[in-house]
């Protein structure tokens, strides 16, 4: 690789790729997204798909991985760490610096190289003797298993069942960290103060249902997309796709929502935690763009990358 791996993480609503494009403009680089729905196209208000943050000085950064699935797909790490490892061969035939942004813990570890995945190969005897247990037993074994797995696998019984799948082709021993060290050590948290994301998610939130996210969950359904897979999708697309079937009301909809937004921004941080926890070094920046982008110029001028 002629350029290192940079890596900007950070819960929802944290401005983290406002803070990598204008990095991204700086130093020469592009942006791959660590987002688990940023791929799949259609899907723009839901997850925050907005542009307008890669463009600095009436240019638009390079990015990867965002509209390279069809909605009602079922996109998964495998494929993003194929899709990945080809965005990053591609940036450095330009000589430039591959950042990844995002907030996807699983997707930020599959990028920093941290696990040797292997496809799920299809086990009809397991599946069906994974259908027949209930959903409790499917969530206890699936916690069992000491693998990574999104949040969101618990949503979901056919979800679920595949993690579990997933889980099972992995010969992990008992008690290791990683497979893997990190493939770069510049990996960089924007810590933002609780009350400010706090307020963040629920503006936003507005925000998003003012500007037409409810039409866009209604246009996915017209196109065909089922109202299970928008289930498995989570969070915004799960809950509007509730408040279609008529089980929330506005107030509902708005409520629980944004509740289960605030609980996924926790969750977020306890993944970081728990990376830090298992060795991986995030130098926490202040949320403020030109601390970051300094603090990370400063970084690779020491390092004589710049």
């Amino acid at each position: 690789m002629s350029k290192p791996l940079i890596v900007i993480l950070g819960p929802t609503a944290s401005g983290k790729t406002r803070k990598a494009a204008l990095l991204a403009a700086r130093i020469g680089g592009e942006i791959i997204s660590a987002d688990s729905r940023q791929v799949y196209k259609g899907m723009d208000i839901g997850t925050g798909k907005d542009l307008v943050d890669y463009i600095v000085e009436h240019t638009l950064i390079n990015y990867h991985l965002i509209d390279i699935a069809e909605a009602g797909d079922r996109y998964d790490i495998f494929r993003y760490q194929t899709d990945f490892n080809k965005a990053v061969q591609d940036i450095t035939t330009r000589n430039n610096f591959p950042i990844v942004c995002g907030g996807s813990g699983m997707y930020i570890e599959t990028a920093l190289g941290l696990y040797d995945l292997k496809e799920a190969k299809s086990n009809e005897g397991a599946r069906e003797e994974l259908e027949q247990l209930p959903t409790e037993e499917l969530v206890k074994l699936l916690e069992s298993y000491k693998v990574p797995h999104n949040t969101t696998d618990f949503t979901d019984r056919e979800r679920l069942i595949m993690a579990i799948e997933i889980a099972m082709t992995r010969d992990k021993q008992k008690g290791r960290q990683y497979d893997n060290k990190p493939s770069t050590p510049f990996i960089y948290g924007i810590h933002t103060p609780r009350e400010i994301i706090r307020d963040r998610i629920t503006t936003r939130l507005k925000e998003r249902l003012e500007g037409g996210l409810i039409k866009e969950v209604k246009q996915l359904v017209e196109q065909g997309v089922p109202f299970s897979t928008l289930y498995y999708y989570g969070l915004e697309y799960k809950y509007v796709s509730m408040h279609l079937e008529g089980l929330l009301t506005s107030n509902e909809l708005f409520s629980k929502l944004n509740t289960a937004i605030h609980q996924f921004a926790k969750r977020q941080m306890t993944w970081f935690r728990r990376m830090e926890n298992r060795g991986i070094i995030i130098k926490w920046l202040p949320n403020d763009a030109d601390v970051v982008v300094d603090s990370i110029v400063t970084d690779l001028k020491s390092s004589g990358l710049l």
